[in-house]
């Protein structure tokens, strides 16, 4: 669903400990509450549109409620309404809900006509997911033919989101081959319907049943099943919820093990209930006794940006030039990434808190250049980041409420009396980013971000990291339109020798370019920046301040797209380069970057997971290779590789039948060839995550204790005769790192077998087969032995690794086969229109791949092998 064919992505993460989703949901007494379903500030103002997303989450809840034995429904709901619209008595000001933190996204599709609503869901089977989005048709009821009540819809994705379950369907191959006969994927396997194939020629449209190949047994590749609309089965609603008897989940009883859909595959062929009964919301529930109320609804309009700097100026912060870093990152802050039209205030702190500028409405360079004047340049005495947070309180409230406003709290220095003011802080309805600098700083921040929903960042003391800038860069609104958005392009920097140069290109695209910013600063003296734009033309005009250290050139209009050069020369010094930039049109949505990781604290040997997630307004841009330099606590980084498997989204694509004449799905749009967005574009991107804290860690040497990881791709077909035809992504010796030191292969007649007992299982001779390094493509090619293997016979296989201390892989998923002998051709002519052929599986995806590169900053205790997957 992405437009970019390929692309080159850069990617900068500062991970610290609390990166995970901000979701505000809570589970009270069986109901759901603090939703947020946010309209996104690019949908033009309807107010109809809240009354649909009202219908839709009441006409879900009592479908949730019965679905799942009287145990769930959705109880209360805000709606963020964009800040453009036109003011009503009942919209209220949000408190800590944000854009950001949305669990439902109301967006226009990128591509007209694409209403596919989906679930971003980047992690394992039983893995919350990230959020649910939906276009204003769907919502409005033009897609009721394809996906059915809108209702049903939320319920479907929403055990997306909340439990990490998967499809029962599959786009990319509805039928497979049982017994040597073609079945269709579904769940339940009693699901009655047709197998019909839809031709059309000259406006006129026939349709006809399916015709199994006589080489392969499956049906031609535009063979569909479509369910019958009387149906008496009631599973599965991560099937097909749209047909009228579908109430409940596909239970152990019921589930369709052998159907090779993503449900089968990630969650090791347990039923979508079986899932929904192992999550922590199960667990804690019963049944309940009477019927739930209907949802409640709380209306809130995102108002101007309301922000406050909190900046410690503590005696500490004479270490290492701190105080002067600080003015850096806040100059960019307060230059570029703050939005126009915003509310800025400024409060310093050492023992006691310091106003250095009341509320300023930002409107032009003159407004930002007295702001940045306020900025500390003396430090002294202790640190007391109450009063700091009380002080910004007081100038927030001179003006406007603190519900909704953001404060932007930095310190580098322990305070043993911060948890004094947690409750003022949770009453005031403040959003609190913590910026923790340097190793001392108080360990109670986190807290203060977590309370709130705010970001967390750290940043070391080595300046070549260009942490701190990262982190006050990424303090863009969390509710204004994306134009309006700082993006950041690129983040370096290097300790130079004599007369040594750093020599880069920074990539600006079509969707970038307004209010471009270059960015440098050193350490000692000001060093020869030279600049050239894509047509070779030099740039000057950097504007040099001596003071704080940095020299920038804001770029006038719109900057050309393409590869912009850059050399920089310095002698024994620490220089950054900070490059930022602007959505280039209202209209077109620019490409923008978020980041998690699995989950914020880990003891040893249990491995954090960083997901990167990359968009193009609401659609994905997938399969990515992606480079980590993961940053610890004293500024040493590590290269990684992490992984882009493509998955992470759930669009639906279903067709319904009634009686016996069947409805098709109008077609799905065309990606129009000649549009400049679907042509090769190359990108960079840098953004700043959150944190992580990983303990428990021995000393060197490291005692290997970290298996590959589990194969997730696993497939295999039959190739002439009785061969079989194995691929999978290979796995690394440690979790996706390295290279395996063998795969245990092994095959069984009954898939439940070989899940339960693989250890017994018929092994495979694998001798010749050598792995390759983690995330190469293995092909293995082999002959069933000492099994029956005839036609109309299932054979199911699975692969395991194994490390060179024997550390075994969890097994893969399940792939099967089903031996097809095509009956003796005959000499007799075909009748007319008999044209049956083999046909290739072609999946046809306009989400296009990307080159990714990250750089993850954790803070952590002694050394950590982690596992890196992007998902």
């Amino acid at each position: 669903m992405g437009s970019f064919k390929s692309s080159v992505f850069i990617l900068i993460l500062h991970f610290l400990k609390g990166a995970l989703s901000n979701s505000l949901i809570e589970l009270n007494n069986n109901g759901y509450e603090g939703i947020i379903i946010a309209i996104d500030p690019s949908v033009p103002e309807d107010e109809t549109l809240i009354q649909q997303i009202k219908d839709m989450v009441t006409q879900a809840s009592p479908y949730l409620f019965e679905a799942t034995g009287k145990r769930f429904y959705f109880k209360n709901v805000a709606i963020l309404i964009p800040e453009k619209w036109n003011t009503k008595p009942d919209y209220v000001r949000p408190k800590l809900e944000t854009f950001k933190n949305a669990d439902v996204v109301v967006a226009e599709p990128n591509l007209p006509g694409n209403d596919d609503p989906y679930t971003e869901h980047m992690g394992k089977c039983g893995e919350k997911g990230e959020r649910i989005y939906f276009t204003p048709d769907f919502l409005a009821g033009k897609k009721l033919a394809q996906y059915g009540p809108q209702g049903r819809v939320f319920v479907h994705e929403w055990s997306h989101l909340r439990w990490g379950v998967f499809d029962e369907y599959n786009n990319d191959q509805k039928f497979y081959l049982s017994n040597g006969k073609s079945k269709a994927v579904k769940c339940s396997a009693d699901i009655v319907g047709k197998n019909v194939v839809n031709k059309c020629q000259g406006g006129s449209c026939v349709t006809k049943p399916c015709r199994p190949n006589k080489l392969t047994g499956l049906y031609e590749k535009e063979c569909e099943f479509l369910p019958e609309s009387e149906q008496t089965e009631k599973a599965s609603i991560m099937f097909a919820q749209s047909i009228n008897s579908v109430v409940e989940f596909c239970t152990e009883q019921n589930h369709n093990k052998e159907a090779p859909n993503l449900q089968n595959q990630r969650c090791n062929l347990r039923s979508t209930w079986e899932v929904i009964q192992d999550s922590e919301d199960f667990k804690k529930t019963t049944p309940m006794t009477t019927q739930p109320p209907e949802p409640t609804f709380s209306l809130l309009q995102i108002g101007q940006r309301i922000v406050c700097l909190v900046l410690d100026k503590s005696g500490s912060m004479l270490t290492g030039d701190r105080l002067n870093r600080l003015n850096q990152a806040g100059k960019l802050f307060l230059l570029q990434t703050v939005e126009q039209g915003s509310w800025v205030g400024m409060v310093t702190f050492d023992s006691a808190a310091h106003v250095q500028s009341e509320l300023i409405q930002i409107n032009d360079g003159t407004d930002r250049d007295k702001l940045i004047k306020s900025l500390p340049t003396v430090a002294a005495g202790g640190t007391s980041i109450c009063s700091g947070l009380r002080s910004a309180f007081t100038v927030i409230r001179k003006k406007y409420s603190t519900d909704g406003s953001e404060i932007v709290l930095l310190t580098d220095g322990e305070d043993t009396t911060i948890s004094g003011c947690f409750n003022e802080v949770k009453q005031s309805g403040a959003i609190i980013h913590t910026v923790a600098l340097g190793p001392s700083a108080a360990k109670e921040l986190e807290e203060l971000s977590k309370m709130t929903g705010g970001l967390q960042t750290y940043a070391s003391d080595q300046v070549q990291n260009n942490g701190l800038i990262d982190a006050f860069g990424a303090l863009t609104s969390g509710n204004g339109a994306p134009s309006q958005r700082s993006i950041q392009l690129e983040s370096k920097g290097s300790t130079f020798k004599n007369s040594q140069w750093m020599n880069g290109t920074v990539i600006v695209d079509s969707t970038v370019g307004n209010d471009t910013l270059f960015l440098v600063t050193w350490t000692t003296r000001s060093p020869q920046i030279l600049l050239w734009d894509p047509s070779g033309k030099k740039q000057d005009g950097f504007l040099v301040d001596t003071k704080t250290k940095m020299s920038y050139l804001q770029i006038p209009g719109t900057a050309k797209v393409g590869v912009w050069k850059y050399s920089l020369q310095a002698s024994s010094q620490t220089l950054t380069l900070t490059v930022t930039s602007r959505a280039s049109s209202a209209t077109l949505p620019p490409i923008t970057v978020t980041s998690k990781i699995n989950k914020d604290t880990g003891k040893f040997p249990s491995p954090m997971i960083v997901y990167a997630n990359i968009r193009q307004g609401a659609s994905p841009i997938l399969r990515a290779s992606v480079t980590a330099l993961i940053e610890s606590e004293d500024g040493n980084t590590v290269t990684l590789e992490l992984l882009d498997n493509g998955a992470g989204s759930h669009p639906k694509n279903s067709n319904s039948g009634e009686g016996s004449e069947i409805k098709w799905n109008p077609p799905r749009p065309e990606i129009n060839k000649n549009d400049p967005q679907d042509k090769q574009v190359c990108f960079s991107r840098t953004t700043s995550g959150g944190s992580f804290v990983a303990s428990d860690i021995p000393k060197a040497p490291i005692p290997d204790l970290f298996p590959p990881c589990q194969i997730t791709d696993l497939k295999a077909k039959i190739q002439g005769g009785n061969l079989i035809n194995l691929t999978w992504t290979a796995p690394g010796d440690d979790y996706d790192h390295g290279t395996a030191y063998k795969y245990i292969i092994r095959i069984s007649t009954s898939i439940l077998d070989l899940r339960d007992k693989f250890d017994d299982s018929l092994q495979v001779n694998t001798d010749d087969l050598i792995p390759q390094e983690a995330n190469s493509e293995e092909v293995f090619v082999f002959e069933p032995e000492n099994i029956t293997f005839e036609n109309g016979t299932d054979l199911f296989i699975a692969v395991q690794a194994v490390d060179k201390v024997d550390l075994k892989s969890e097994i893969s998923n399940i792939a099967q086969v089903s031996l097809f002998i095509p009956p003796q051709l005959s000499t007799e002519t075909p009748p007319p229109g008999d044209t049956s052929v083999p046909c290739p599986n072609i999946n046809i995806n306009s989400t296009i791949p990307g080159i990714h590169i990250l750089k993850i900053m954790w803070k952590w205790l002694g050394e950590l092998q982690v596992s890196v997957g992007l998902g």
